[in-house]
């Protein structure tokens, strides 16, 4: 049984000669163009989402920054109210004047220490150290060793 009856009464494209190397290389290019044009349009979507993202976000850090701005001046006035009325608490238990505020000066000024080491901390995070000891391993990034220093420290 041959499948060449087959083939032809189904309408395959044996029935058609095959296109020339120049209709071809025509299409090939035209589909080039029409998929650059393509790929040039959706860069410049990106681009226009992008600058509008980056304007969005611009817009809202500052929104945020100055709402942050009306959290410190208000949290800082409760915080003011609150010792306040620590302290005619603690007047009101028998303590002088110097023990109920120094108390509260105490109570204020561990809140500082331990909010000043978080910040350290957190600072030290951001030193970016991993980073860091790839690029020097990498030789991309050298930094100073701290035995380096010392020797040139050391010598007159």
């Amino acid at each position: 049984m041959s499948d060449a009856p087959r083939d032809r009464d189904a309408g395959t494209p044996g029935d058609a000669p095959p296109p020339d190397l120049a209709d071809s290389l025509k299409q090939v290019g035209e589909a080039g163009r029409a998929a650059f044009g393509s790929a040039k349009d959706t860069g410049r979507a990106l681009r226009t989402l992008f600058s509008a993202d980056l304007a969005l976000a611009r817009s809202a850090f500052g929104r945020a920054l100055a709402w942050a701005g009306v959290a410190i001046v208000f949290g800082a006035s409760a915080w003011l109210l609150v010792t306040g009325a620590l302290i005619a608490l603690m007047q009101r238990l028998g303590l002088s004047w110097l023990q109920s505020l120094s108390l509260a000066a105490v109570l204020s000024l561990s809140m500082t220490a331990l909010a000043a080491w978080q910040v350290s901390r957190h600072f030290d995070f951001m030193g970016l150290h991993a980073t860091r000891r790839q690029l020097t391993r990498m030789g991309l990034f050298d930094e100073p060793s701290p035995d380096a220093d010392d020797e040139d420290e050391g010598t007159p």
